[in-house]
């Protein structure tokens, strides 16, 4: 069995804390796109995509996050940066889940 989307984004929120981010916005959507957790770490903002798998076949959860998937991350992270008004240095990383094991943190997954 493995975790469902909610409940993994839950558990990542509370994954990060315990690694001194804050969690500055969840499932924040627009017209372009979802990102799951928004966080700061220090004064880095961090785009937080979140995917579980009931197992690592196929690649694991790294392999859903395809180039078209990182182009809307991309686009709805510049919506949100515009909704700011300043521009913080900034970071997109991947929690995943696969099957029921602890979370994997991956800092640095895609160059904006």
């Amino acid at each position: 069995m493995s975790i469902d989307g909610a409940a993994a984004e839950a558990v990542a929120a509370r994954f990060l804390i315990r690694h001194g981010l804050k969690i500055v916005a969840r499932n924040y959507r627009c017209r372009l796109g979802e990102i799951d957790l928004i966080a700061l770490d220090g004064n880095t903002l961090v785009f937080v995509e979140v995917k579980a798998r009931s197992g690592s076949g196929f690649g694991g959860s790294i392999y859903s996050i395809t180039p078209a998937k990182q182009r809307k991350l991309l686009a709805t992270a510049q919506h949100y940066l515009a909704s700011l008004g300043r521009e913080p240095a900034c970071r997109f990383d991947a929690v995943l889940f696969e099957g029921q094991g602890a979370p994997t943190w991956l800092r640095n997954i895609l160059e904006a």
